[in-house]
């Protein structure tokens, strides 16, 4: 994918799909509204993020995190700042929040130290984290979206799930052809195949957007 352009979602004309940053993270905008909109998972480029919302006419109303790793959040920091008098609610798992706020570096530098060796990645990019406005939990609901609470990446793993749109938001828990790890800290592999198992059992064509590489359907990765 081509990480210096934006475009709209090639499924609904309400997504537009930047990837950014050096892991290629997918970072979703959602128009939900006439000029509202959920940017989920801004995992680093505020800036290009800035421009699409210009483009767009989108204000930010909410910023979802489906966990709180760093290639997820980076962006988070300049987006609360930017927009801070719009004031996105900042939403995250309740059991991820340590990824988030004051003491937020010691969670980012144990889980990057875990996958990378050492805490350079962070180091380069950190900027002090902002506090949660909203702690999400199973069944919360916000904005078009109703939480699942999907453990095994991390404690906090969580997708964004719009029924009426079909179009579930899944983070690094299920991918087009692949599933994330569970060897970094909070990650669980019981728990990851729970998780799986539950997303398999919903309905087949719904369209999954993962937090890293191309679009796919439930029914695909079950098959898969």
């Amino acid at each position: 994918m081509n990480s210096s352009c934006y475009y709209p979602s090639m499924d609904k004309q309400n997504i537009t799909h930047l990837t950014v940053g050096a892991i290629s993270t997918n970072c979703w905008i959602y128009r939900f509204g006439e000029k509202d909109a959920a940017v989920i998972d801004p995992g680093d480029e505020a800036e290009r993020i800035i421009s699409a919302l210009n483009e767009l006419s989108l204000v930010p109303k909410f910023i979802l995190l489906t966990h709180g790793h760093f290639d997820h959040i980076c962006a988070v920091p300049e987006l609360a700042k930017v927009y801070k008098t719009e004031n996105p609610q900042i939403a995250i798992h309740s059991l991820d929040a340590q990824y988030l706020g004051p003491d937020a570096y010691i969670a980012h530098r144990d889980s990057i130290k875990a996958a990378m060796g050492d805490t350079s990645f962070i180091d380069a990019l950190w900027r002090d984290m902002p506090a949660p406005d909203i702690l999400l939990k199973e069944g919360s609901e916000i904005g078009p979206f109703a939480v699942i609470h999907l453990p095994g990446h991390t404690k906090g793993s969580a997708a964004f799930w719009d029924k009426k749109e079909g179009v579930l938001f899944t983070g690094d828990t299920l991918f087009a052809g692949g599933v994330g790890r569970t060897d970094l800290p909070g990650g669980d592999e019981k728990d990851m195949i729970l998780s799986l198992r539950r997303l398999f059992a919903m309905d087949a064509k719904i369209s999954v957007y993962p937090g890293h590489g191309d679009t796919t359907t439930i029914g695909q990765e079950r098959r898969g």
